[in-house]
């Protein structure tokens, strides 16, 4: 079973690109993600070549629609075998609960969770769609809600991470995009952190691209993170 808690975001436009990477890369020391740019361009045909290669997927499609949509959705990407999928928390209550029931049907359920709040929205990001109070006040809010409705975690800064960890105990998961080495550059995260920061301060797993992605030697990048979060 692959316990490593580096996610490699496999943000490529097709699946030749893709595939060139995860063939430099080893299924022991990170999982990896697809989004929605790949799962557009390559489909359902990219998950079955990724699982055959040992990788554990995270299917990073953050649906959002109604209940008896979102449902089929989820219950569809089931299916594919993938190790984690997610919704969008703003979707509610509903949602939610008909993501996790749809999901329960199937032999081995994925991990199921909740996007809180995208990484690169602030609170004047906030103001402008309507949403009241700042980032972490909203974060709060919609972890407590994915956790009323038994979903297994969610999507979180690594800013949020300590306060969700105390909110909502040790065994729901907190997934942190935004991570960035000392040595790399900001790109578009508004909130970012450090590998090791982001471990420290509660988070399970760490959703990581650029810095992997077009590293001169992705492997050697990706055992210099693993090798900064044993220490």
């Amino acid at each position: 079973m692959n316990d490593a808690r580096i996610i490699v975001a496999l943000d490529y436009p097709d699946a030749k690109g893709a595939l060139a990477l995860v063939a430099r890369l080893d299924p022991k020391l990170c999982k990896v993600k697809v989004g929605k740019e790949l799962y557009t361009a390559a489909g359902p045909q990219l998950i079955e070549t990724i699982n055959k290669s040992g990788f554990s997927v995270f299917l990073d499609l953050k649906y959002h629609d109604i209940p008896n949509t979102v449902a089929a959705a989820c219950s569809a990407a089931a299916a594919l075998g993938v190790w984690m999928l997610n919704v969008h928390a703003l979707g509610g209550r509903a949602m939610m609960s008909a993501a996790r029931e749809a999901i329960a049907k199937v032999g081995k359920p994925p991990k199921l969770i909740a996007v809180t709040l995208l990484t690169s929205m602030g609170s004047s990001d906030m103001k402008d769609v309507g949403l009241g109070g700042n980032p972490q006040e909203a974060v709060s809010r919609l972890a407590r809600l994915a956790q009323e409705c038994s979903l297994d975690g969610v999507v979180c800064s690594p800013q949020e991470a300590v306060a969700l960890r105390h909110q909502c105990g040790k065994g729901f998961t907190l997934v942190t995009p935004g991570i960035r080495p000392a040595e790399a550059n900001q790109d578009d995260q508004a909130r970012i952190a450090t590998p090791r920061q982001a471990i420290a301060d509660g988070a399970d797993y760490l959703v990581i691209g650029r810095p992997i992605t077009r590293a001169p030697d992705p492997l050697a990048a990706l055992r210099r993170i693993n090798d900064e979060i044993a220490k």
